[in-house]
């Protein structure tokens, strides 16, 4: 089975928190092996200097990551994000970040993944992530 774009997004909608939901986030792709995510940088999300916030980067790349477990099942199946790194590269500025999630290493209870955050138009990596999540 496997899960589309439409689908995911369609879950992301229905599913997640309202505050998760205000980040606008466009599920783009999805597969076994990951999921693309896109978020719009609006000044609702931004601070001083039009920079978007770390907190925001924090929840797409948890979200993207979240939906890369899913791609690897073919649906949505309850997990839990045990760890969450994420290092901060460069300043989150342009119009769109894309956040690029993968599966490292699928486990029985543990799962583990990696993000990678680019500015659009620029295509310049802004940040990076690392996450767990267990199986529940």
């Amino acid at each position: 089975m496997s899960l589309t774009p439409k689908n995911a997004q369609t879950i992301f909608d229905q599913g997640f928190a309202p505050w998760v939901r205000a980040l606008d986030l466009s599920i783009t792709a999805i597969s076994p092996t990951g999921a693309t995510l896109e978020m719009p940088i609006t000044p609702d999300l931004t601070r001083m200097g039009d920079v978007l916030s770390g907190q925001a980067l924090a929840a797409l790349a948890d979200t993207a990551m979240v939906f890369a477990c899913a791609g690897l099942f073919g649906e949505m199946k309850p997990v839990a994000t045990t760890n969450l790194e994420v290092q901060f590269l460069r300043a989150g500025l342009g119009e769109t970040i894309i956040c690029d999630a993968e599966i490292v290493k699928p486990g029985r209870n543990l799962i583990f993944t990696r993000a990678t955050m680019r500015a659009a138009p620029s295509g310049k990596d802004i940040a990076t992530a690392t996450a767990t999540f267990y199986l529940a």
